[in-house]
């Protein structure tokens, strides 16, 4: 040492480095000794002289320090590093005394400094875990907290959870996290949840995995409502009726307890029995009359038929002569000549009033107007209120002006003859003239303010259970003229036509779209839900006419298949049936017409509605629509693609994009439809044909696959799987494979993927195709296709029955809705039905034309029965 210093001396540092102390340029840090493997201790000063190590207070020797010299440049002072390596015989040594540490020791003329220490341990991992998780079995929706102590280690073992030998990853499942004593807690357990769960800890030594704990999740059953009870199993006297009720509500599950209590019940009943009637004695004869006759007379009193008996047969009075065909008769006198003429002369006059009667009802069928009875005339006067007609002159092109409050229109609804050319048609009674005269058309009041009517909302207690947002809602004030809520990209309208306000009354309706988890829709047995659930309101008012609300569907709907019930919600808060499609229905109040994307429910009361079918074989179908997103853009190596499984309607498809825009995620593939059997199989998605040079799937088993009820039942919306890729390059941006969508033994659909990650984004400014533009609220004639006027000349002329057919009936027949003309003849006016009908399916874009031409051809019928006139 002392040689060392004097060397130091003799050779001083240039730029008086000699003054100054040594600053480290690094330091010793601490290390783990794995297994028998040495570990180095490094450091490294400026400017120094001599740099040792002193560990655990011993100079380690010189002998055992690689020291090497060189130049900071850009200070121009030396800078000495020196290295030494430390085993593990040499760490064991002090075994049970006290960590074994090192630390660095730098000179120079002016001193010395030392280092941080460094402590030296030896790493390891323990086989044994302090505390393991446990298997157990919970019910749904149950929490449940899964205990794991690691084993003793250096350094200490981080954990990591295991499902079904997949990582459980709490960021990407709201349902899960792991405390900070590594227990892992599911909030509520759900079917899915069922799995092998384990515990693995893992340092620098080693990985160790606990014992897999199952967890089972079960369902208790639950009974489904009472049927209806069964007929009485005699038709006359004492016998029984039953009801039953099955364990489906929900069905047990995984072992869950099955329900308590009978599936059956039965009563006694009492059917009264027919008693059929029976004739009492005849009646005396009677005296001898006038003419000649005399009668008797029986009853069927002994017994009355009652409870359904039959009646007694034959006649009730019987005549005969009672002078043995002798009876006499004298001539008339003046005073029978007088009453003869008299009756005479009543019978004529009766006989004219008849006649004028008859001339003056075919004076009021008469004349088909030609303008009407042309098509291209009347296409034109079915043009929208706001357009201008470019004749004044003429009936069908006149447009009544109804943006103010009240609007006056005098003068005649005949159209004036423009000359010879003009084309002439026979005139018949269909669009007969309202007549000249003075016609008073009243407007609504303006749609009332969305804060405003909020305001009044709230005030009403079934408030309460409609949503706070007003994204899905729609709202206006109306009167007898009606009008139309739209919720835009829903599918969803109610149109209330023209009447169904009573005149004098303003109404102010709402039209709200719920989610599943606002409103509970019980399901029994097989049951699903097949539409969105809607409210219109204010409940329980009584409307005049029929509203119209449209909505979607998922439905593959047969006779055979399917039985669809239409629910509404009471004022109590429990669903009702209140028809059943197919059958004759038993209210006058509601009615529905099923189409193959919508259904259209006819209601005089508004309230709450959802289309909920049951399934009456396997060959029963509900259409999915099948979406595919992905991260807009991708700054890490991990890729993840989101496959939904939606009810095929609008309302859910428009809820899913509007949720992956928060997440940034876009479109990337045209939706897809299948139809998912009630077959009891589940749904599989699998990913193929994916580059394995490039791309590298993180599924670790071959298929994920969704359960059959979570997406049968319909009160799950967003129902998706994903699929996590991993990029072997940053550089790596194109992207192609193929996913695989199939229910085990059902159809199946496939999406080929081939688009670039950065730049391609063709799907993701997509939208939904939706026939709803506009304003959610229209009010009076705006919201109508077919003007005022011309509807009340179509409904005048076509409600009267015409033996030749030229009414209504053909009407509906033209526009393929023969089928419903039972709930059509049931309305006062049955064309008014069949126009609203169109409204409702046909707004905004219906062809007025094909319309036009139908009215037509229905006038052409009966035009052979009248002759040609002019207003």
């Amino acid at each position: 040492a002392g040689a060392q210093q004097s060397a130091t001396v003799a050779n001083p540092v240039s730029g008086g480095s000699s003054d100054l102390l040594p600053r480290f340029l690094l330091e010793p840090e601490d290390v783990y000794i794995v297994k028998n493997k040495p570990v180095s201790l490094a450091c490294r000063a400026t400017p120094a002289t001599q740099i040792y190590f002193k560990c655990n207070g011993e100079w380690v020797h010189q002998g055992d320090h690689v020291m090497q010299h060189s130049t900071d440049r850009s200070t121009g002072l030396p800078v000495m590093e020196v290295r030494i390596d430390i085993s593990r015989q040499q760490v064991e040594k002090l075994f049970g005394l006290e960590e074994y540490w090192c630390q660095c020791v730098a000179w120079s003329s002016s001193g010395t400094t030392k280092s941080q220490k460094a402590f030296v341990r030896i790493a390891y991992l323990r086989k044994n875990f302090e505390q393991e998780p446990t298997a157990r079995e919970v019910s749904i929706e149950q929490g449940i907290v899964l205990p794991c102590r690691p084993p003793e280690g250096i350094p200490p073992a981080e954990v990591e959870w295991l499902r079904n030998e997949e990582l459980v990853d709490p960021a990407l499942d709201a349902n899960v996290y792991v405390t900070p004593e590594h227990s892992l807690v599911l909030r509520q357990a759900r079917l899915a949840d069922t799995a092998n769960y384990t515990c693995v800890a893992k340092n620098i030594v080693a990985r160790r995995r606990s014992a897999s704990a199952a967890i089972t999740v079960y369902v208790n059953g639950g009974w489904s409502t009472w049927t209806q009870w069964s007929a009485c199993s005699t038709s006359c006297g004492r016998g029984w009726q039953k009801r039953s009720r099955t364990c489906t509500n929900p069905t047990p599950l995984n072992g869950g307890a099955f329900c308590e209590g009978q599936n059956v019940q039965k009563s006694a009943c009492t059917t009264l029995c027919p008693v059929d009637g029976a004739w009492s004695e005849w009646s005396k004869w009677s005296v001898c009359g006038a003419e000649c006759t005399h009668w008797r007379s029986r009853e069927c009193s002994e017994p009355a038929p009652r409870n359904g008996g039959q009646e007694c047969r034959g006649p009730e009075l019987e005549t005969r002569n009672c002078t043995s065909e002798l009876c006499s008769h004298t001539t008339a006198g003046a005073e029978d000549v007088a009453l003869y003429v008299g009756l005479v002369a009543v019978a004529v006059c009766l006989v004219l009033l008849l006649l004028v009667g008859v001339l003056v009802y075919c004076r009021k069928k008469e004349g088909l107007d030609t303008d009407v009875a042309d098509s291209s005339i009347l296409t034109a006067g079915f043009q929208p209120v706001s357009i201008k007609p470019s004749k004044a002159d003429n009936l069908l092109t006149i447009q009544p002006d109804l943006s103010s409050t009240t609007m006056t229109y005098q003068g005649s609804l005949c159209p004036r003859q423009d000359g010879p050319a003009k084309l002439q048609l026979p005139n018949g009674h269909l669009l007969s003239p309202l007549g000249a005269g003075r016609h008073t058309l009243h407007h609504s009041s303006p749609v009332a303010e969305g804060a405003d009517f909020v305001a009044r909302l709230s005030t009403q207690s079934y408030f309460r259970s409609l949503p706070r947002g007003t994204s899905n809602m729609a709202y206006g004030t109306f009167n007898f003229l009606g009008g139309r809520l739209m919720i835009p990209n829903t599918g969803i309208s109610l149109l209330i036509p023209p009447d169904a306000i009573p005149r004098g009354k303003i109404y102010e309706v709402y039209l709200t779209l719920h989610k599943q988890e606002e409103v509970r829709l019980p399901l029994a047995g097989c049951q699903t839900l097949l539409s969105p659930i809607v409210s219109c309101g204010p409940p329980g008012v009584l409307l005049t006419r029929p509203a119209i609300l449209a909505m979607g569907h998922c439905v593959e709907a047969s006779a055979e298949n399917w039985s669809i019930r239409l629910k509404k919600q009471s004022c109590e808060g429990t669903w009702e049936d209140v028809l059943q499609l197919g059958v004759e229905p038993c209210s006058e109040l509601y009615y529905c017409q099923l189409e193959a994307q919508a259904c259209y429910i006819f209601t005089e009361q508004l309230g709450r509605f959802a289309l909920v079918g049951e399934s009456l074989s396997m060959a029963a179908s509900k259409r999915l629509k099948l979406v595919l997103f992905a991260p807009a853009a991708c700054p890490s190596l991990e890729y993840n693609i989101r496959v939904y499984c939606l009810s095929d309607t609008q309302d859910v498809l428009k809820e899913v994009i509007q949720l992956e825009k928060q997440m940034g995620g876009q479109l990337i593939g045209a939706p897809r439809v299948l139809h998912f059997k009630d077959s009891y199989h589940n749904l599989r998605l699998s990913i193929h044909d994916m580059p394995s040079s490039l791309w590298k799937s993180k599924l670790l088993a071959s298929y994920q696959e969704i359960p059959f009820y979570h997406i049968w039942s319909g009160l799950q919306p967003y129902l998706h799987c994903t699929f996590t890729l991993e990029r072997l390059s940053p550089s790596t941006c194109e992207l192609a494979c193929k996913i695989w969508i199939w229910q085990v033994e059902g159809d199946g659909q496939s999406f080929t993927i081939n688009f670039n990650i950065a730049k391609d984004t063709r799907f993701s400014d997509w939208l939904i195709p939706d026939s709803d533009v506009g304003s959610p609220a229209l009010v009076g004639p705006s919201a109508f296709k077919i003007p005022f006027l011309i509807r009340q000349k179509i409904i005048s002329s076509l409600d009267t029955p015409c033996a030749r057919g030229a009414d209504w009936r053909t009407l509906a027949q033209k526009l393929n809705l023969d089928s419903h003309l039972g709930f059509f003849a049931s309305k006062p006016s049955p064309t008014a039905m069949i126009l609203n009908l169109w409204e409702a399916r046909h707004f905004p874009n219906g062809n007025l034309s094909q319309l036009a031409a139908a009215v037509a051809e229905v006038g052409k019928q009966d035009g052979g029965l009248f002759s040609e006139a002019e207003c």
